[in-house]
Parts: C-alpha cells; structure tokens; sequence
C-alpha cells in the first residue's frame, strides 16, 4: 500500500487512507550501519544496506537512492572534498580550466554512477513495498557547479552563454533521468537549491525552459515527477509550478500552507517541511511530534507528501524519525500526540545580543544550514570569503551552521528567519540571495563608513576651560591648546568666561577645567529599561 499511497499523492488524487512520508535519507544510511559518508556514497553494498535499514526503521512510503547533488559535477570533472558526516561538496569549478564544448555528457559508467545505478538495481529487486526515488541535480544548481559563482553576473553580461550551459546541463539532468529509470526507479525528483538565489524574472528566463523540457519527457514515460527546491525560494513557487512537474517539494523557509494554496491552484501536489535542524537534529522525539502534526494539520488531504525540507543529517536520532513514522502510520497515536503536546514549549533563545556589532571590527556572519552539505550555503560562505579579504583585518567573517543548538540560539537571537543570511555587526543584510562581489563589498564598506563616523563623532569631546580676567585663566588656557596642538589631537578647547555657566558645571573658583566626552550607547534599536539603567549607572 505504501508506494502506490504515495504515487497517488504525486499525482495529486485523494487519499482515503493516510498521508504518505518520504525521510530524504542520505548519508543518514551510513549512520544507521555504521560507516562514514564517504564510505557509503563509495559502495553500492553499503547504501543498500543503508537504506533497507532506514525502511525497516522508518516504515516510508518512498525513499532516495542518493541524496549528493555532485554525483553528476564529479562525472563532469569538477574536484569533491570528501567528509565523514557529510556529503562531499564541489571545490573547483571544470569550467575554469576548460571550455563548454570540451564536456561529454555522463554515461552509465562515468565516476560513481555505475554505484548509484547498482544500488538501484539491487533495491528494486527487493521489491519493497517503496517508492524509489531517482534524485538528479538541477540544471541551474549543475551549472553554478561547473562555472561558480560568476554564473550571477553572467546571467546579465552574457545571458546567451548561460543559456548554452543551461542547455548543456539539462541535458545532463535528463541522461541522469534516463538512467534511473532504466535501473528501477519509480519517482525522478529534480533538486535544483540554487534557483532559490535568483528572482522570479531570473527564473523564468533561465530555468524554465530546460525544467519544462525535463518534466515533459518525464510526462510522457508516464514517471511521476518531482521538482524539489531548498532554501527561500517563496518568490519562485509560482513559476515552478508553471514548468508543470507533478510534485513540488520545499523545506521550512517557505510556509507550508502558502505552498498548499498555490500548488492546489495548480492542481500539483506538494511535500515538506519538517524542520530539519531545529526538530529532527536537535530535538526531542517530542518535538518531532508537534512538528509532525503541524505539518499534517496544515497539509493533510489531497497530495500532501510529508517530508523533511533536505536531505536528513548524519546524526539525526533515529528514534526522532521513528517518533514521526509512528504518527503517520497510527491514527490513535496522532490523537494522543495531539492532547499531549498542546501545552508543551518549543526552544527560545537566551543570547543577549542588544550590544553586538560595537567592536572596533566590523563582523560578517553567515547563518547556514551547513557549507558543508548545503550548495547555496557553500556559494554564500565563499562569496563573504573573498570579499572580506578586500578589507583586510577590518573585517573578520564567522559561518554559523544551525546543525549545532549555539548555532540555532545565534541565528534566533539576530532575528533571522531564513537560511542562508549574510548579517553584518548584528544587521540581516542578504537573505537566501548570494550577493554580487560589488554588493557585497559596498555593504561592508557602508558599515564601516558608518563605524567611522560614529569613532568621529565620539572624537568630538570638548576641554572646558573656566575663567575671566585673570593671568592664571589665560595660562591655563594657552597650556591647554599648546597640549592639544603637540598631541595633534582634534578635541576641542573652548574658553568659557560666563559665570553663570559657571553655576551650571558648578564651578566655585578660576581657573578650572572640565572634560566633555561623547559615546554614542545606541543607533536604530530600542534598548530595554534595564540595559539604560545600566550607562546611567555609569554616569553617577
């Protein structure tokens, strides 16, 4: 019953029965037999161990062969690092040292494709009552691989070059497609994250031709199909669902029942979007059921898949997943998880950051997901990269990734709400959109334009000298200004000779001297009582 369930979720048809779930497990099968990320994705023995563990464990409806958007750039020459809890991630580009027309597209025995289409094969012929998904890498995700983040300022300076590489990669994504098929799979989902860093107008010029040729020859080999997008891809739904896939799948940036009304607009069904950091790595198996029936209130019906929003974390606690199989397969128990969890509280952050951002540096933070793991996390942390090493020891850059709970406390603190995001000193500047090197260095240069100008200004202190009609008044006042001229210093010396400015410093004799020293406490926020009580006790 459970790969025909979710087959006719995907196909948009009601379901008389439950709402069928997808664990996007990847390098997560490792960890369940106990061997590393890169060992797994290596052998085709070891990811059929893997998942078979992870349908016996999480009772799914459907399940990825391989969740590593680089198997396709791998096979196209560009260099992996490996990880031992992760995926591997791409770093360097092919299209660096060679040009377009020098690729082939892969075959059945390019890299590790002959393992993934193995690991098919032996799956299928189990004959789990499962649905196999076959994960391809999308053709504009595929493309930023190959030529980096240059690909951003491409699409306006040579937007006919692109398009050649979009053709070239949708070709890639296709072949790949064919394969899977061939081997046994039952569902081809196209996971493009980096078409989340690109406006709607970008998309439709850039993306939507290739991914409705994609869809279409799906359509016609009558294989439910899945367009899959990671990040804050809100804008982009709309234009997604005119490529017309069956499916659109989306993680938690995007408000579940916002997808629900578009796609039901469409007649495409939906999938997502369990919190996969926050819940499923972090949290407790109780947590999972909130979130689980969060999901279900706001998605069950029509097809509605539940599913995490990416590939599940190495470390996620199986008996978390098991605690979300259990709710979807047991009616009973969703009505207990239901009473039970109505007055229980979700995590809250403790972190104080009312003050951030006053060091004499300016500080850049990458809130991610993961650069290890994540595509667009990984072209976000590069582009700060480079660009702070234009300032030099100005500015120091700090990636926070929420798979740890400081991480998660940091992140809500700051008040950020999506992932990736650039801050500076405290401020979101760039959400879920990797900025152009030229934004990115005006926005840091901007702030500190800004520090320096606040530096000025608590420069400008004032040396009061008090007296009139006295030889000792003008002594005192010459060795002031001669003092501040030797030092070269640019505070200010003001003679003050009215009594009754006297009165107002309290000033009982002449000549005397009083020190007027500027500090600017606050700029754009509303401090709490508490936190003024604190500088005026500095001032008593």
């Amino acid at each position: 019953m459970g790969k025909q369930l979710l087959l006719n979720a995907l196909k948009n048809k009601n379901s008389e029965d439950r709402t069928p779930w997808v664990p996007f497990v990847g390098v997560h099968g490792g960890k369940l037999i106990g061997v590393t990320a890169d060992d797994y994705l290596k052998s085709s023995d070891l990811m059929v161990k893997g998942i078979e563990e992870s349908i016996k464990k999480y009772n799914p409806d459907g399940i990825p062969i391989a969740f590593d958007l680089q198997i396709e750039a791998e096979a196209l020459g560009c260099e992996l690092t490996w990880s031992k809890d992760n995926p591997p991630a791409v770093t360097s580009h092919i299209l660096d040292d060679k040009k377009l027309e020098e690729l082939t597209v892969p075959d059945e025995n390019s890299a590790r494709i002959p393992i993934i289409l193995e690991a098919t094969r032996k799956l299928k012929a189990k004959k789990h009552d499962v649905a196999l998904y076959g994960l391809v890498i999308g053709p504009f995700t595929l493309a930023l691989h190959l030529k980096g983040t240059n690909i951003f300022l491409d699409m306006y300076d040579s937007p006919d070059e692109i398009k050649k590489l979009m053709e070239f990669c949708n070709s890639v994504s296709k072949k790949m497609a064919s394969m899977y098929i061939d081997a046994g799979c039952d569902v081809i989902a196209i996971v493009d994250p980096m078409t989340s860093q690109i406006s709607p107008e970008a998309f439709v010029e850039f993306v939507s031709p290739y991914a409705i040729d994609f869809f279409n020859e799906l359509r016609e080999l009558n294989i439910p199909s899945s367009f899959f997008v990671c990040g804050h891809a809100q804008k982009n739904i709309e234009a997604m669902c005119e490529t017309k896939p069956d499916n659109i799948s989306i993680d938690e940036n995007i408000p579940l029942d916002y997808v629900k009304d578009i796609c039901e607009k469409n007649n495409i069904s939906f999938g997502g979007n369990l919190k996969l950091t926050v819940v499923l790595l972090m949290g407790t198996a109780d947590d999972c059921r909130r979130n689980t029936m969060e999901c279900l209130e706001i998605g069950s019906g029509k097809g509605y898949i539940l599913a995490p929003g990416c590939d599940l974390p190495y470390d996620v606690p199986p008996e978390n997943l098991e605690a979300v199989a259990e709710l979807v397969n047991d009616p009973y128990k969703r009505d207990i998880a239901k009473e039970l969890l109505k007055n229980q509280t979700v995590m809250t952050s403790s972190i104080n950051l009312s003050d951030y951002g006053h060091s004499n540096k300016v500080v850049v933070d990458v809130i991610t997901l993961d650069s290890q793991s994540c595509a667009p996390c990984q072209y976000m942390v590069e582009a700060v990269k480079v660009a702070t090493e234009h300032f030099g020891d100005l500015v120091i850059w700090r990636e926070h990734a929420i798979k740890q709970k400081e991480s998660v406390e940091f992140m809500m603190s700051l008040m950020v709400k999506n992932i990736p995001t650039i801050c500076i000193d405290g401020m979101i500047k760039f959400v879920s959109i990797i900025p152009s090197h030229t934004d990115l260095i005006k926005a840091i240069q901007d702030r500190i334009n800004e520090k320096m100008r606040q530096y000025l200004t608590e420069k400008q202190n004032k040396i009061l000298v008090f007296g009139s009609d006295c030889k000792k008044c003008d002594d005192l006042y010459e060795n002031v200004v001669k003092a501040n001229k030797e030092l070269g210093s640019t505070v200010e010396v003001v003679k003050v000779e009215d009594e009754q400015v006297f009165i107002k410093y309290g000033i009982s004799s002449t000549p005397a001297i009083a020190v007027e020293k500027t500090q600017i406490k606050s700029m754009g926020k509303v401090p709490s009582v508490d936190v003024i009580k604190e500088w005026i006790k500095e001032l008593q």
